[in-house]
């Protein structure tokens, strides 16, 4: 597989929503961006807040941005807080550097896309990216 799918973009979110209202999470938004950086799919569940779906993407595109997961990040955001947020100027405030961003990566490493997921806790969104992402016979990289 060389290309995210809108079909398996579609498996990702469905999975990843049914990851919620099993764990019982807050009203999700999923933003899914192919490897190019291009909104593949966007679903917002009824209750979500105004500005849930621009932190989604936020998260997916600061992973395909960096080329790596946003709660590695995250991680790097506390060690080099100056050199984030330079990237993130650069990048006119596009990047939202917590947990809940993952890349899509196919069974022989292929970077196929990111998923942003936002709206319960940065750990939670993470949770149910990964298991959208795992549902669809893919790989997850978080971190």
């Amino acid at each position: 597989m060389t290309a995210l799918t809108l079909d398996v973009a579609r498996k990702i979110s469905d999975a990843a929503l049914a990851k919620c209202r099993e764990l019982k999470l807050k009203p999700m938004a999923i933003a899914i961006l192919d490897a190019r950086g291009t909104l593949k799919i966007f679903v917002a569940e009824d209750g979500t807040s105004l500005l849930r779906g621009e932190v989604a993407h936020g998260k997916a595109y600061g992973a395909l941005a960096l080329g790596m997961g946003s709660r590695a990040i995250f991680k790097r955001a506390n060690e080099q807080p100056y050199f984030v947020d330079a990237i993130n100027t650069m990048a006119r405030g596009a990047l939202v550097p917590v947990p809940g961003g993952v890349l899509i990566n196919d069974k022989d490493g292929n970077l196929l896309g990111a998923i942003g997921i936002s709206g319960d806790t940065s750990d939670n969104d993470e949770t149910a990216a990964l298991a959208g992402i795992a549902a669809a016979g893919l790989v997850g990289n978080a971190g």
